[in-house]
């Protein structure tokens, strides 16, 4: 038997910060293809499939991580899109964020957010961060079976 592993959705805006979390997936040796987004208006691109990823397979991430300050759409409108559609809902969002705003995070639960983790400043705390949230939502949660078309 094969085992296929799904995809993890990066969406965020600072190169810096895209990069500590690619490291941090990657060092620890996490097999899950990571795609980069660097705006909420690829995000949803991405999500459905149009535009410069129309030819990507079509499979839900097995889990998003969403900056929730990012141009052209917000994290938390993109947050409301997927929890708002059918097919998109049952997809794990985990808020990866620099905002302790309480108001950010109330909004994030309330649109059905999974997780809501604040950018660790520390280095290998925020390394140590996204290989723990890595290896739990990408290999230790059972994600829904996929909607049939």
């Amino acid at each position: 038997m094969v085992l296929h592993l799904r995809r993890i959705l990066l969406v965020e805006d600072n190169p810096n910060d895209a990069e500590l979390t690619l490291e941090g997936l990657t060092d620890h040796n996490l097999a899950n293809r990571v795609d980069w987004v660097r705006d909420g208006a690829e995000a949803l691109d991405y999500l459905y499939c149009r535009g410069a990823h129309s030819e990507r397979p079509v499979e839900n991430p097995a889990v998003i991580l969403l900056d929730l300050k990012l141009p052209k759409v917000d994290g938390l409108e993109v947050l409301r899109t997927i929890k708002s559609d059918e097919k998109l809902r049952s997809t794990p969002v985990v808020v990866l964020t620099s905002s302790r705003e309480e108001q950010d995070m109330i909004e994030s639960y309330r649109l059905g957010v999974n997780a809501y983790v604040v950018k660790p400043v520390n280095f290998h705390d925020f390394i140590d961060a996204i290989h723990e949230l890595g290896a739990f939502w990408a290999v230790v949660n059972e994600p829904p079976p996929m909607p049939r078309a």
